[in-house]
């Protein structure tokens, strides 16, 4: 099985590598848009949404390719949020439309960034949550997805309601960071190499 890593200037790689090392698979760290075949693809991700629109734009071929084909897909943090359309964050820059809504700030009293650890809870079956209700994940963000169809697996509250995941056919995201969430995160990536 073949395992993916998209470098794109904005994610945490060492901490993905790592963790899906740990787990005992050898993924590759693509960093050049012709080398993306795999399997499996993962799309980590931190900072801007416009960043990083700007920066995976000449991968998006090939993810697009991959989804299309049932290929097993996961974005982590910014990573899923560039599934959607769009983001308060950066006005006017597409995101990957590969589903609908828009990514908001989160309307909290709370502090922003919401930075810490959070249960999450089921909302609907989603294989990649399998096992993990009430588990403790890590978050690191000021925004969350609001889709326009029913594809929220996962919740957590942070003084409102927050989308921690979402997933529709091969496609997966989580809006906390598995590879740094301890045993829950290590299942959860477990959960995907074997979809």
């Amino acid at each position: 099985m073949d395992l993916a890593i998209v470098d794109y200037g904005m994610g945490n790689m060492k901490s993905v590598y790592n963790a899906f090392r740990y787990l005992g698979t050898e993924p590759t760290v693509v960093n050049k848009p012709s080398n993306l075949k795999a399997d499996k693809i993962v799309i980590p991700g931190v900072g801007a949404f416009g960043d990083g629109a700007k920066n995976l734009a000449p991968f998006i071929p090939q993810i697009t390719k991959a989804i299309d084909s049932h290929a097993p897909v996961l974005g982590i943090c910014l990573g899923m949020h560039l599934f959607f359309e769009g983001s308060e964050e950066s006005p006017g820059i597409r995101g990957m439309r590969v589903f609908r809504g828009e990514v908001v700030k989160i309307r909290t009293r709370q502090r922003l960034p919401h930075i810490g650890w959070n249960s999450i809870k089921i909302k609907k079956e989603c294989p990649l949550f399998r096992g993990l209700d009430g588990e403790p994940m890590y978050f690191v963000h000021s925004y969350h997805p609001l889709p326009e169809e029913d594809i929220i697996a996962v919740t957590t509250r942070y003084g409102c309601e927050v989308t921690a995941g979402v997933c529709r056919g091969g496609v997966y995201g989580t809006q906390f960071h598995p590879e740094k969430s301890g045993e829950a995160g290590l299942k959860l990536l477990k959960n995907f190499l074997e979809l």
